[in-house]
């Protein structure tokens, strides 16, 4: 075999690769939030028909486009996302063989296949599991210490303080942002017309909120055991009892009413009419802080310097683009962590080169 075709074997097989890796990736995006274990069982399954996919229909890519992206079994069509992760997973390992020395191939690839999974379960549950972030995080010590040119040193030891000090900085500056936020914008308020009703009901063991037509579950609501929300009523019912007091004070755990605190293990029903409601609220998830220390662990703290404002320049760009073409539900429903993943992977492939032009642009003025 010709010594020049060895590159192109390497860059296929690093594309094929990624997206079997990719269709991996589809498990744990699938399993994680719902709390399955991403190997019981061992072999993937519809998620309608939960029929397990024989090998020969769960060939990335191939197979998605051979079923015209529907189940063997069922027919049901099957999310263009599965296609969509596979490829890019594919096209950032290819990338990525690209872009470092092959002494680090593995630890970015690691990197890349946390960010897909991270952005994708954020995207639809709003949520990053700490088997992402506090495991990602851990993976990032682990592999400074293995691989040093991670953190551009020589030394094992020296690359492993470096990287607790990139993860030490993504989340005590995400901390900080967070606090922040939390006391500038801590409260939301919500005003409705006379007559709206509300209750709060036990659902599967779990509270959940009712205004009008809208219900919020209380997961949704409570971030911190010192977060309240309180209700203003015209008058209210607990547990069959009519309540004097004007003002309903919830906590993630307890009602506060007429001097009493009762446990919302206690409540079965609390109903009545609603005026204003003000709620407890995060500039973001303690997710998204956890996250950007994983991928400092990863990159070193210059790389979260970089990864912060770069996510929040995408951010608002998306927010302003939304917005001018009169979608600002986009930007609404989008969370941070898919902008942290961006700002990540520009960094790994042009941040320091943006860095240096950036520095020579100041120069000119």
């Amino acid at each position: 075999m010709p010594a020049e075709w060895y590159p192109l074997i390497f860059q296929v097989f690093s594309f094929i690769l990624g997206s079997a890796i990719g269709s991996f990736l589809n498990v744990c995006i699938y399993r994680m939030p719902r709390d399955l274990a991403v190997n019981q069982p061992e072999r993937s399954f519809c998620p309608s028909c939960k029929t397990q996919i024989r090998w020969f229909h769960n060939l990335p890519i191939v197979s998605w486009l051979w079923l015209r992206g529907k189940c063997a079994y069922c027919h049901t069509p099957i999310a263009p996302r599965y296609l969509g992760v596979e490829f890019l997973t594919g096209c950032l390992f290819l990338a990525i063989y690209l872009r470092v020395p092959p002494m680090l191939l593995l630890p970015y690839w690691i990197l890349v296949s946390v960010l897909v999974v991270a952005t994708f379960i954020d995207l639809e549950f709003f949520i990053i599991p700490n088997e992402l972030t506090v495991g990602g995080a851990i993976a990032g010590l682990i592999l400074s210490g293995i691989f040093p040119m991670m953190m551009q040193v020589d030394s094992h030891l020296i690359s492993f303080g470096w990287s607790v000090c990139g993860a030490a900085t993504g989340y005590f500056l995400l901390w900080g942002v967070v606090e922040l936020g939390k006391l500038a914008f801590g409260r939301k308020k919500l005003t409705f017309p006379p007559d709206t009703a509300f209750q709060v009901k036990q659902v599967e063991d779990q509270p959940v909120l009712t205004v009008g037509d809208e219900s919020m579950p209380w997961i949704d609501l409570f971030a911190r055991e010192s977060d309240r929300m309180i209700l203003t009523v015209e008058k209210a019912v607990v547990n069959d009892q009519s309540v004097s007091a004007l003002e309903l004070v919830f906590f993630h755990d307890r009602l506060e009413v007429d001097g009493k605190k009762i446990a919302l293990s206690e409540l079965t029903m609390v109903s009545g009419l609603v005026s204003k409601i003000v709620i407890p609220r995060e500039a973001m998830g303690f997710g998204d802080v956890k996250f950007i220390a994983a991928i400092g662990a990863f990159l070193g703290w210059q790389a979260v310097l970089f990864t912060v404002p770069v996510a929040a320049v995408c951010g608002s760009i998306l927010g302003v683009g939304s917005m001018l073409i009169g979608r600002r539900e986009w930007s609404a429903k989008i969370p941070f962590g898919p902008y942290l993943a961006v700002g990540a992977l520009t960094w790994i492939f042009a941040g320091p080169e943006l860095v240096l032009w950036y520095a020579k642009l100041l120069g000119r003025y």
